[in-house]
């Protein structure tokens, strides 16, 4: 029995670990293609631009009006997929 609950625990411990390093940073040339869609959109300033689970995330982009949003982009295209009012 402790050596199950040990064995569990440290599971738990390596899965939480490994959660905590999926984002990642975009390399510095799909950066700047990323920041340069994103102005032609109409974005005038984000927080951060990372790759997470397949996607880019914009997180706190703020629109020409003063709106903020999370946005999801598909690497390939940089198209917006979802956009999610803050």
């Amino acid at each position: 029995m402790r050596l199950t609950t040990s064995l569990l625990a440290l599971t738990l411990i390596a899965g939480t670990g490994l959660a905590a390093h999926a984002d990642e940073k975009l390399p510095p040339d799909q950066q700047a293609k990323v920041e340069a869609m994103l102005k032609q959109e109409g974005f005038t300033k984000w927080k951060e631009i990372e790759l997470d689970d397949g996607m880019i995330e914009v997180d706190d982009a703020i629109d020409a009006s003063g709106k903020q949003f999370d946005l999801h982009l598909d690497p390939k295209t940089l198209a917006i997929v979802k956009r999610k009012a803050e």
